[in-house]
């Protein structure tokens, strides 16, 4: 029970490597290298017409799918693993990553990391939202272990995007929970072996 993982070391690429880690599925990894715009080859838009990793093919059921999110849901159904206490709230908070933590964060790398100095308004807000983001999870961990109260999906799809602190300008004193939750689910086994598929970028980030 085979899963094709086509992926590249971004947060929404980790997010599938390490959730394949946690659910202990076999998958064979095929890297796609965005730099070289390896996402545009024909081959891999039959899998993902979106053009964006990451993508599963399940050699199982022959099913290939797109979108981290939907993935996660897919693996989810699959094997009946990590949908977290409650449905519907394991599914607002994986809608927050998608909506919010990874499209937000996302840009405050754009304008706070790549761009700096070209765009104020930008950074400013960006950086705005970043930290109102983290309030946001902060205040949900403040008197729970995991977003969705066990772990779950929705922790695997919004680590990944808080594991680049260091691009987003966050000050750690500022949310202890959330900081607590990180560091907790950086020492999980199957995060660290998720964490460098396709390959070692670098040692997980760990807040002081």
């Amino acid at each position: 029970m085979t899963i094709d993982l086509y992926t590249f070391p971004t947060p929404n690429g980790r997010k599938i490597s390490i959730a394949l880690e946690e659910f202990g599925l076999d998958y064979e990894v095929h890297p796609v290298h965005i730099g070289k715009d390896e996402q545009f080859e024909p081959s891999f838009l039959a899998i993902s017409p979106n053009n964006k990793i990451p993508a599963i093919v399940d050699r199982e059921t022959g099913r290939s799918m797109m979108e981290s999110g939907a993935i996660l849901l897919y693996l989810v159904d699959k094997t009946g693993r990590f949908g977290g206490v409650d449905r519907w709230t394991t599914l607002e908070w994986l809608m927050l990553q998608m909506g919010g933590v990874g499209p937000m964060l996302g840009q405050a790398h754009h304008f706070l990391r790549f761009n700096v100095g070209k765009a104020p308004y930008a950074e400013e807000r960006y950086a705005a939202e970043a930290r109102r983001l983290y309030g946001v999870l902060d205040r949900r961990l403040a008197d729970r272990a995991y977003l969705a109260d066990e772990y779950s999906i929705a922790d695997m799809a919004t680590w990944p995007w808080i594991s680049r602190y260091e691009w987003q300008g966050i000050d750690w004193a500022d949310f202890p929970h959330l900081k607590r939750w990180y560091i907790e689910i950086a020492q999980r086994p199957a995060v660290q072996r998720g964490y460098d598929v396709p390959m070692k970028v670098n040692d997980i980030p760990i807040p002081e």
